[in-house]
């Protein structure tokens, strides 16, 4: 059975982790790899426009598999071997979902633990249903976050409630997330994927080129200076200006009527 659902209504995909049995875990199985594909197949399809990723059952994600965590100790696996497989295995799903195209949603139905909360770290929006927690808990289990957690949260919710999480290893109801701006909006759990769902056609009402171009200006944003970011930002808006939906989005604005965009 696949880990990931991929499902498309129009312009917003829905990527959905469907191992509720053992809470969507991240390792141990075809996690990263199918991530990695449904994010290669969304770069190259023009009518995406936004994502959603959520979970099936209870559980958001439970983040890594522990029992299979195990066999580092009981296999007597070299410290090398155990670097390579973080870097070949779950190190690529960070890459792949955060430096997606398009604009992402992480709809948290359930529990979002480790690995798992920093899946929703990777996404460019996070809304939550009532009942869901956040814990970057892997000090808890005597690891460090070994998925770009230390690099992701800190960048969601400021480096002081970052270092809270990470050293106490604590949850966070969903309500507390909402509060630090882990989330942006909590929902009672019937309600989650149709906000998630009316969230997703408020943003892709708009041109998928100016989104794409949107999203990978702020991604780039977040490590270069502001003049270096100007001089992208002139090279964008060239390209911006000579797509048939800016022509349109002009258009319709003189002549005061609704843009049609494809």
């Amino acid at each position: 059975m696949s880990f990931l659902t991929y499902a498309q209504d129009g312009p917003i995909v829905t990527l959905t982790m469907n191992r509720p049995e053992t809470r969507n875990p991240l390792t141990g199985n075809s996690a990263v790899d199918e991530f990695t594909a449904a994010c290669q197949r969304i770069t190259l399809d023009a009518s995406v426009k936004v994502v959603i990723v959520t979970g099936a059952g209870p559980a958001f994600s439970a983040g890594g598999d522990v029992k299979h965590m195990r066999r580092y100790a009981e296999d007597n696996i070299p410290a090398m071997d155990i670097r390579e497989e973080y870097r070949r295995g779950i190190q690529r799903l960070p890459l792949a979902l955060y430096n997606l195209d398009v604009p992402t949603i992480a709809a948290v139905n359930g529990a979002a633990i480790g690995a798992g909360c920093d899946l929703a770290c990777m996404c460019d929006i996070r809304i939550a249903a009532e009942g869901a927690k956040f814990a970057e808990s892997f000090v808890k289990m005597g690891i460090i976050p070994g998925d770009g957690g230390a690099w992701l949260l800190p960048r969601v919710v400021g480096l002081s409630k970052a270092a809270e999480m990470a050293f106490t290893g604590e949850a966070l109801t969903a309500g507390e997330a909402l509060a630090c701006g882990l989330v942006s909006a909590v929902t009672p759990p019937d309600k989650l994927m149709e906000a998630a769902f009316a969230l997703a056609r408020r943003i892709a009402v708009n041109p998928g080129p100016a989104l794409r171009l949107t999203k990978k200006l702020m991604r780039e944003g977040q490590h270069m200076r502001l003049d270096s970011l100007l001089e992208l930002s002139a090279a964008f808006q060239a390209l911006a200006h000579k797509t048939p939906q800016h022509e349109e989005a002009v258009a319709a604005f003189i002549e005061k009527r609704p843009p049609r965009f494809d």
